[in-house]
Formats: C-alpha cells, structure tokens, sequence
C-alpha cells in the first residue's frame, strides 16, 4: 500500500535490523523485496502490504504491532 495523505505509520525496522546485524539487502532477500522497498518503509515513505509487514515480522522475530503502529500526534 502507497503512503497517502494521513497516514501516520512509524516502525521501528532500523533498530530490530541492527539488533539482528542485518543490513537492509538481508532483510529485503528474507522478505523478498529490493532494498529500495526496505529503505523507503523504513523511512515511513512507503507503507507495507499485510503480506509484508508480517514476513518482516517473522523475520525479525517480533509481533507485527510491536514493529508498527500508528502515530496518532500527527492527526
């Protein structure tokens, strides 16, 4: 799903990357995405797929909510 006006959704991918010393070409190759997609998540410019936002949860082995979630400030 593309970034749209007010959508607010933060992750915490960068931390958990370096938590597991994975780089964001590990991470895209375990999702099965570029690392372009992984940069643009990271930085909030793109938001995942249902699909993705749980294969990057299996992989960093943490609860998908735990990882995202809505920043409700910015509303």
């Amino acid at each position: 799903m593309a970034k749209t006006s007010g959508d607010n959704l933060e992750n915490k991918i960068r931390e958990l990357r370096a938590r597991h010393r994975l780089t964001q070409a590990d991470l895209a190759k375990a999702v099965q995405v570029s690392r372009q997609t992984i940069v643009a998540v990271e930085k909030g410019e793109y938001n995942p797929s249902v699909v993705m936002a749980l294969r990057i949860a299996a992989v960093l082995g943490e609860p998908v909510e735990s990882i995202f979630w809505l920043n409700e400030s910015e509303k």
